[in-house]
């Protein structure tokens, strides 16, 4: 069975180390601990896993957060991957810091990454896994506070956040999104 796990962030060095770029940093982070690594391909950065008999195909896309639509419906069609099995990885400013909350559906929730990826698919009946990257800016400081880079705070809890991520998205794989969802929506 064929998945396709996708990181939203923007590419360049410049945005690394941002909020933005928190999707990135999760399927990074999955490719390593599973020995995969990343090649750049058309319209984003893909890397193959296995994991307990199931392929995933890991994408980054690099066309740009407000753009990511393109990358994500690209790969779907390519690898003929049913949406069912499609979970994009997103940074939520509505969400505390390290909150993980995953969803089988929604609205993009103002997040432009996925606005243009329910406009290109033509549906918001997709996973998504949201990183909350907290609030802590004022007003009309969204732009500058999710391409900024993390707080020294932040970074000390980073590492565990990123891999109850990592789990989340293997449980997907394997248990299911409402099982999934169960398991760890709670926490």
């Amino acid at each position: 069975m064929k998945y396709l796990i996708v990181g939203l962030g923007n590419p360049g060095d410049k945005y690394e180390n941002t909020r933005h770029n928190i999707g990135f940093k999760v399927v990074e982070a999955l490719a390593e601990e599973r020995d995969g690594t990343f090649e750049t391909a058309k319209l984003g950065d893909v890397a193959n896993i296995k994991w307990k008999g199931r392929q995933l195909i890991l994408l980054k896309p690099n066309t740009f957060m407000n753009l990511s639509g393109k990358a994500v419906n690209y790969y779907l069609q390519k690898e003929r991957i049913d949406l069912k099995n499609l979970l994009i990885v997103v940074d939520d400013l509505a969400l505390p810091f390290g909150k993980l909350r995953l969803r089988g559906k929604g609205s993009d929730g103002g997040h432009n990454g996925l606005k243009d990826i329910q406009a290109k698919l033509n549906t918001n009946q997709y996973a998504r896994l949201r990183f909350g990257v907290g609030g802590d800016f004022f007003p009309g400081q969204q732009v500058d506070y999710v391409l900024g880079e993390w707080s020294s705070e932040e970074k000390v809890v980073m590492d565990e956040r990123i891999e109850l991520a990592t789990q989340i998205i293997k449980d997907f794989t394997t248990i299911g999104i409402n099982q999934a969802m169960s398991e760890h929506n709670k926490k």
